[in-house]
């Protein structure tokens, strides 16, 4: 299980780069993150999320007929979502590196 302060810092990250790739629902997005080997992330933190991404502009919602039950709520990025998943990508990449560094084990010279 991922610690929740680790998934909590990236989670939005994630969304924002699923819905990049294409418009989806809250347990589609939750099953994608699950096939990545991201977190089970649960509803409770899952819909929070996507309702901040909304409040925030950066994802916007529609509805849409489901085959098999009631309608669903699509989220799809914004303009807005794109800049700051550059944005945050960005950033992301950097820490990542500093933290492979670090953990990169020291090679002993004889």
């Amino acid at each position: 299980m991922m610690p929740k302060p680790w998934l909590h810092g990236f989670l939005d990250l994630c969304l924002l780069a699923m819905l990049r790739e294409r418009p989806d629902y809250g347990y589609g997005l939750a099953q994608r993150l699950a096939t990545a080997g991201v977190a089970d992330v649960p509803g409770g933190t899952l819909y929070p999320a996507l309702l901040r991404l909304e409040e925030q502009g950066l994802a916007v919602p529609s509805w849409a007929p489901s085959e098999s039950g009631p309608r669903r709520k699509y989220y799809e990025i914004t303009p807005a979502g794109r800049n700051v998943l550059d944005e945050q990508s960005a950033q992301w990449t950097r820490f990542r590196d500093g933290v492979d560094t670090l953990l990169a084990p020291i090679e002993e010279t004889r």
